[in-house]
C-alpha cells in the first residue's frame, strides 16, 4: 500500500499495488501545470482510493486528459486520461518509500532550453 496526499493534507490517497517505474514528463503543458517537469506512476484507477475528492479540482486539458489537482492548496495530483483505465499520480505526491526509479523521459522534445537531462535513461522525442 503506498499512501500519498497534498502539501495541505486536504487529499489523501492510497494506492494498492506495486508502483511501476514512473516517467519524467518534459511537455510544455505538464511544464507549466507542474512548473517544471511532471514525474508520475501510471495504475489502475480501480488501485486507487482517495479521501478528501471533494477537494480534487480537475481541468479538462484536452478532449482525453482531465488534470487533478488540490483546490485548497494546488498540489498537482493526478493526470487522468477520461478513456482508459488507468491514471498517472504525481510522484512528488507520494510518502517516501516508493520502492520504484524512474524509468524513462518523455516528450523530451518539447523540453525547457534551460535544463539538460543526463541521467541516461531512455528518452522518447514524443
Amino acid at each position: 500500500m503506498h499512501r500519498g496526499s497534498c502539501l495541505c493534507g486536504a487529499v489523501t490517497f492510497k494506492v494498492s499495488v506495486p508502483l511501476p517505474a514512473p516517467d519524467a514528463c518534459h511537455c510544455s503543458l505538464c511544464r507549466k501545470q507542474s512548473g517544471h517537469v511532471f514525474a508520475s506512476t501510471d495504475v489502475p484507477k480501480s488501485a486507487v482510493t482517495v479521501q478528501g475528492e471533494e477537494a480534487v479540482i480537475w481541468h479538462q486539458s484536452s478532449e482525453k486528459v482531465r488534470r487533478g489537482f488540490c483546490g485548497t492548496c494546488g498540489s498537482t495530483l493526478f493526470w487522468d486520461p477520461v478513456f482508459r483505465d488507468w491514471i498517472g499520480v504525481a510522484m512528488g505526491a507520494f510518502d517516501t518509500p516508493t520502492q520504484t526509479t524512474l524509468g524513462v523521459h518523455i516528450f523530451v522534445a518539447d523540453k525547457g532550453d534551460y535544463y539538460e537531462i543526463a541521467d541516461g535513461l531512455p528518452q522518447k522525442p514524443g
